[in-house]
């Protein structure tokens, strides 16, 4: 769309009229495109709103992209408990590297004694 050309907003009130001469009337989408003046792809949105969530769905402003915002914090006792965990983990992490590195120490030890 151009720039400085708003964006029509229509009513509930529209939506709903138009929506339920679609139904009701079996109006194709075609005509009511015509009729007025909006594109039925518009038309099908409205009318999927309609059916899911009812007229108050029409009265919803939905426009652009949602937000995904900032990530939620989590409580405070939460957070403590994944950090608690984290640090347990890295620990753990730690003492499987040094076992680790004793076991192959120690087959290079026996390895050497073999020869």
């Amino acid at each position: 769309m151009p720039k400085g050309i708003p964006n029509n907003r229509y009513t509930p009130e529209f939506k709903e009229m138009v929506v339920r001469r679609v139904r009701e009337e079996n109006m194709a989408y075609n005509e009511a495109e015509r009729e007025y003046g909006i594109a039925h792809g518009m038309i099908q949105k409205w009318e999927r709103i309609y059916l899911t969530e009812g007229i108050e769905g029409l009265a919803l402003e939905r426009r652009g992209r949602s937000s995904k915002g900032r990530p939620r914090k989590l409580p405070k006792e939460v957070e403590e408990d994944l950090l608690a965990e984290n640090q347990r983990l890295r620990a753990e992490i730690a003492y499987l590297k040094k076992l680790q590195a004793l076991v192959l120490e120690e087959e290079r030890h026996k390895s050497k004694k073999q020869r």
